[in-house]
């Protein structure tokens, strides 16, 4: 990520970004956490992309350079926070479940950044708290460091819907099969199709968020049928495709 800027104070401020929209690579002294009231923003670091609808929120710990990414109309809310205070005792990226309080104590705060009120002091003690209670969610596509890795992800990433096995795939691109599932456990912890499923998720989000329909979506993405989508959907983001761009 060339022409990182640094930032020392992680702002707390709301701003809407059109989709497409990015923030360049930059750093921050401070921890963040960043929201998308509408739309679905992707931060990516070396490490990989982490992305979150609404019902999502991501955890960018102090020193990390990132950028952001807006998919469809991006309501953002960001939410700075001392490096000397972690309520998540995190040190790396990660996405975690946003309540419906969670989610109202994050616009609130965000409404009015210079307000340094008591009452305002006090709403941050209770966001803290509940950032401390949400759950972490599997919602990462990670970097591949390997090139034989590297090339079986792109293929993938260009085309949600291909359907090779990762036998096929290997084969595609020279390298074993054996050799790629050993890869993909040791670099990313998972399993191929679990890689998978999280890439058609994150390809799923964005086409949702241009206002494709679901059906198309869900082809276009590589389910076998718009119900089996919305299964895995729904349980991933705890809402179906089809109120996505309905929600709050």
């Amino acid at each position: 990520m060339p022409n990182i800027r640094h930032t020392p104070e992680a702002p707390t401020r709301a701003q809407r970004l059109t989709a497409g929209d990015r923030i360049d690579a930059h750093r921050h002294d401070d921890h963040q956490i960043v929201y998308a009231g509408s739309g679905v923003v992707a931060v990516t670091t070396g490490a990989g992309t982490w992305f979150a609808p609404g019902t999502r929120a991501i955890w960018v710990p102090a020193g990390t350079v990132h950028a952001h990414r807006a998919h469809g109309r991006l309501d953002l809310h960001l939410v700075g926070l001392p490096a000397d205070d972690n309520p998540l005792a995190l040190d790396h990226p990660a996405v975690l479940a946003v309540s419906p309080l969670l989610r109202e104590l994050i616009l609130a705060y965000t409404r009015d950044p210079g307000d340094d009120s008591p009452e305002r002091h006090r709403l941050r003690a209770v966001l803290r708290d509940q950032l401390r209670l949400s759950p972490q969610q599997p919602l990462r596509l990670p970097a591949p460091a390997d090139p034989r890795l590297a090339a079986v992800c792109a293929l993938v990433h260009a085309d949600p819907a291909d359907a090779r096995t990762l036998a096929a795939l290997g084969a595609a691109t020279g390298v074993g099969e054996r050799t790629l599932s050993r890869l993909f456990r040791a670099e990313f912890g998972m399993t191929f199709p679990q890689w998978r499923t999280q890439s058609r998720l994150y390809h799923a989000l964005r086409m949702l968020a241009d206002g494709l329909p679901v059906t198309t979506v869900a082809h276009r993405c590589g389910w076998s049928s718009a119900s089996a989508f919305i299964d895995v959907f729904r349980r991933s983001f705890g809402y179906t495709p089809g109120t996505h761009n309905r929600r709050p």
